[in-house]
């Protein structure tokens, strides 16, 4: 119990509503002089979200330089870069602005700013708490929760996502602003969406709940159903404002529930469909959850009935609609998932924390159920 109470700490201060980075210019005031932006290519620039920053930096006369060569699934060597640069010119803060993957790039570059003996590999064996310098976000997208969570999830140099955690990886304040998620196009907002579903229904499951993360769960759950059915059946019509929000809040909720519990064995699973496949994060977890419906079954009936009954469908139906959103096909081999799930040999948190347990072989089964 002592080990769920710690992992409830959040130390995030959270900023929500519209044109909030603008309204709270006095966060920004007390962070320093310089700061290093960390973005992708486009996101943050389309959303608006880079011009409300700078706009606010400019007026409180905070220099910045911007590092724009994120991309979907960091590497740790531009995070390193990154790091490196901030380094140079001296910043006192890092921003990340955009979806999960600059979010969680930011942390990184945050520690490898403040350790220059510190190399690429080595983040994920640092002692944690590293040094690093403080982080803010602000945030593009509806499902990461990166937000909140004090993770980040960077690929290695064999281009195999891993998760870096600790108190290092929190930032100080997040500016959570649903406008900025307008500009995601359908496929970004399901796959963000889904990503959300899967931290609050693998968070509820996990062996590692207490009370607090399931209010938190079952909160997102009850605000990302009813808008997953909604995006299943009008793919062509204009997502509104009212489901922006919505998702953008399940997102953050979910988020607060994986920070007590983490999350379960489908997004450790789902590594192998991104890397591999090049299918999005959110979609390649969701891929496995009719596996963890059929776990949940087994080993947690009571909370899948509570599911059931919050969503008012059966497990079967909420597979369909989550399948269908979900709609991964790939090719691969019994001989070819094996050497993919090897690397999984000695047991991971994510699958000890699964209703059951879940073991590299049921992992390869998951994988041949995708098979065209």
């Amino acid at each position: 119990m002592e080990q769920r109470m710690l992992n409830s700490f959040m130390p995030v201060k959270v900023i929500c509503g519209e044109n909030c980075v603008k309204l709270n210019s006095e966060v920004w005031k007390k962070a320093g002089n310089k700061c290093l932006l960390v973005t992708g290519k486009s996101g943050a620039i389309k959303s608006g979200a880079l011009t409300d920053v700078c706009f606010v930096l400019d007026q409180l006369h905070i220099e910045y330089y911007i590092f724009s060569d994120i991309n979907e699934n960091p590497t740790v060597e531009s995070c390193y870069e990154a790091g490196k640069l901030a380094r140079d010119f001296g910043v006192d803060f890092v921003v990340g602005i955009g979806g999960g993957s600059a979010q969680d790039a930011s942390k990184a570059v945050a520690i490898f700013a403040a350790d220059e003996n510190l190399d690429c590999e080595s983040i994920y064996t640092r002692n944690v708490p590293a040094k690093h310098l403080p982080v803010y976000l602000v945030g593009t997208t509806a499902g990461t929760g990166s937000e909140v969570t004090g993770v980040s999830v960077l690929s290695d140099s064999n281009g195999f996502k891993k998760s870096i955690s600790g108190a290092d990886c929190y930032a100080v304040a997040s500016f959570c602003d649903a406008k900025y998620t307008v500009t995601a196009d359908y496929n970004i907002t399901v796959s963000t969406a889904l990503d959300a579903y899967a931290h609050a229904l693998e968070s509820y499951f996990a062996s590692t709940a207490n009370d607090i993360s399931e209010l938190f769960a079952l909160k997102a759950l009850n605000l990302l159903w009813g808008n997953l059915k909604k995006l299943q059946f009008d793919k062509k019509s204009e997502i509104d404002l009212q489901m922006r929000n919505e998702l953008y809040a399940a997102s953050l909720y979910a988020g607060l529930a994986i920070n007590v519990t983490g999350t379960a064995f489908p997004h450790t699973a789902g590594y192998i469909l991104t890397e591999k496949f090049n299918v999005p994060h959110g979609k390649a977890c969701t891929a496995f959850h009719p596996q963890l419906l059929e776990k949940a079954e087994k080993y947690r009936p009571e909370k899948l009935r509570t599911v059931c009954c919050l969503f008012n469908a059966s497990k079967n139906e909420i597979n369909a609609v989550i399948s269908s959103l979900t709609d991964v096909h790939i090719e691969i081999t019994r001989e070819e998932a094996e050497v993919f799930c090897s690397r999984w040999a000695t047991a991971v948190k994510n699958f000890e924390r699964t209703p059951g347990g879940y073991t590299p072989q049921e992992a390869v089964d998951g994988l041949l159920m995708l098979v065209l």
